[in-house]
């Protein structure tokens, strides 16, 4: 495994400090520990400051993309930049376009400060054609990021799982409770996940690569398996022992039904945005595997503890 270079300064007993947006979330945090298990001290950007562990070393600055010049100071002195700041949905007033926004704020801050590199997380198949906000803000950002003038290396998944990610789980936890489970369409759209802890390594691998100073590079970060959705759902519901029916129902009726779920659990469930992206095959990647653990067996080890609470995206981020 490739671990980071120490670059470090004059006084070569002080480990390079690195900044990660978001360590107390979700990819974050698995960025974050890779970083502090190769000796790295870590400084976050967050939004969520009251979630740092009791005892954690990180240091903790805002994120705040009203302060610029705030941005600016906490991230000066850092070496690398790992940026998983994003949206999933629009809620309130928060939608793509400023998550586009507050991206360009972020990165022309970490320009400012004088960052050596930054990693950027972005998704599969990013277009600035793109019909889906999601897709298309994607692809602005990596637009910034290239206009940037900084050394600089993309990572583009396209689901993640393990931890205590959102999409596995909440698939369990309906196969648990439901006595019927949609599919939309014939279920036979392809997705190819990758563990946490494998984006985690790539983006540090990356982090640490001397070759994206002079090119920038550009990776998906897909695990070994590529899978239809149909097949997903029925490996999770063979894992935690569900006897919910699996029914195939059109598109449209799937994303009411998900709409009325949704309101029982005071939570978005599925977009139309992720259900027509997906179905489509902008889930799936026909790139070499820059993961090694399998989403099957994964699945099939935790299938015990998978869905035995609901994980509420709303609450995670904006409650």
């Amino acid at each position: 495994m490739a671990t980071p270079r120490s670059e470090r300064g004059p006084e070569s007993e002080v480990p390079a400090v690195d900044v990660v947006t978001g360590a107390f979330g979700y990819s974050g945090a698995a960025i974050a520990a890779r970083l502090q298990a190769a000796g790295r001290r870590v400084r976050t950007l967050t939004g969520h400051p009251d979630r740092a562990p009791a005892g954690s070393e990180i240091q903790v600055r805002p994120l705040d993309f009203a302060d610029p010049a705030g941005l600016a100071a906490s991230i000066r002195g850092a070496q690398t930049l790992y940026n998983t700041y994003w949206v999933r949905f629009a809620h309130g007033t928060v939608d793509h376009d400023t998550a586009v926004a507050n991206s360009r704020v972020l990165l022309h801050a970490a320009r400012e400060a004088g960052i050596r590199r930054i990693v950027h997380v972005s998704i599969t198949h990013p277009s600035l054609d793109s019909p889906y906000p999601y897709f298309r803000g994607k692809a602005r950002v990596e637009q910034i990021l290239a206009g940037l003038g900084v050394p600089h290396a993309i990572v583009r998944p396209a689901i993640l799982f393990g931890g205590d990610g959102v999409l596995i789980n909440n698939i369990a936890y309906l196969l648990r409770h439901a006595p019927v489970f949609a599919v939309g369409g014939r279920g036979d759209y392809r997705v190819r996940g990758i563990h946490v802890d494998d984006l985690a390594r790539l983006c540090v691998e990356l982090g640490s690569r001397p070759d994206i100073d002079t090119a920038p590079a550009t990776v998906d970060a897909v695990g070994p398996e590529s899978l239809p959705f149909l097949e997903l759902v029925h490996t999770i519901r063979r894992a935690v022992g569900s006897h919910s029916l699996v029914v195939p129902v059109p598109g449209p009726v799937l994303l009411g039904l998900s709409r009325l779920v949704a309101l029982a659990l005071r939570d978005s469930l599925l977009t139309a945005e992720e259900y027509h992206t997906m179905a489509q095959g902008l889930a799936d990647s026909d790139a070499p595997s820059t993961g090694t653990i399998a989403i099957t067996d994964w699945i099939a080890e935790h299938g015990r503890e998978l869905g035995r609470s609901y994980a509420n995206e709303l609450r995670r981020h904006y409650r």
